[in-house]
């Protein structure tokens, strides 16, 4: 593992609202990850984990305190910069996809290329990039599907091909299981060992304890601080074969 941190965060707060309605969402965290990890973020409700997880994939800024992302101070630059690292530096992966509901597969996986003015590959170079993304997560033959053409866990691996096109620092992962069945959820988290195996850094919010059983490490979080911090061990695999087109 490399000794320089792909995410440090020192004393960093976020505070929302003021006087009698002031609410402290994070107090004065202090936190590091480094390349090849695969930690997941718990908490009840109202922990904050939402929150740190927001300032983590670059949508929100802390009140207080700093946050380097890959050797570089992201705390106080402003949403057009933000929006900058997010789609070169972050993929992302939510619990209800996010795919555009009449687009296709592939071109669903290509929208983050899109959005990079500083990408100038040729539109067929842009698909043969898309096309090997969903090969990765083993939907190439789902390429020109529409999602309701999809299952679940099949619109789900769309994101995670999405999410890797533009080969981020780092991967967020948002409830990725939540709106999926066990089978499907195991899968997926199989899908994600494996992308972590071949050395891509993964962050993820969950609330399902089984689910974070999966990753590398675990970090609880109350009342805005972290409660524990404790290493997880192997990675789980299911005890049956993954089979791709069953999602």
């Amino acid at each position: 593992m490399s000794q320089e941190p792909i995410i440090e965060i020192t004393d960093l707060s976020k505070v929302y609202g003021a006087g009698d309605i002031r609410v402290v969402a994070l107090d004065h965290i202090r936190l590091k990850i480094y390349p090849g990890e695969f930690l997941a973020i718990m908490g009840p409700s109202g922990s904050g984990k939402s929150t740190l997880m927001n300032i983590l994939g670059c949508l929100d800024r802390p009140t207080s305190g700093t946050y380097i992302l890959a050797g570089e101070d992201v705390s106080n630059l402003n949403r057009g910069q933000l929006a900058i690292i997010r789609n070169r530096r972050l993929g992302f992966i939510f619990q209800s996809y996010n795919l555009l509901a009449r687009t296709t597969a592939i071109e669903n996986v290509m929208l983050p290329m899109a959005y990079d003015r500083k990408d100038h590959r040729s539109n067929g170079d842009k698909q043969k990039a898309a096309m090997a993304s969903l090969e990765l997560v083993g939907l190439k033959d789902r390429a020109h599907h529409v999602p309701n053409q999809l299952s679940g866990g099949q619109q789900q691996r769309v994101a995670i091909a999405r999410a890797l096109i533009n080969q981020p620092a780092l991967i967020m992962a948002d409830e990725p299981t939540g709106n999926l069945d066990t089978h499907s959820s195991l899968e997926i988290m199989n899908l994600l060992g494996e992308l972590n195996r071949q050395g891509r850094t993964i962050v993820m919010v969950t609330h399902d304890q089984e689910i974070a059983h999966y990753t590398k490490r675990i970090i609880f979080i109350r009342d805005g601080k972290i409660e524990s911090d404790r290493q997880n061990g192997q990675i789980p695999v299911m005890r049956r074969e993954v089979q791709h087109e069953s999602l």
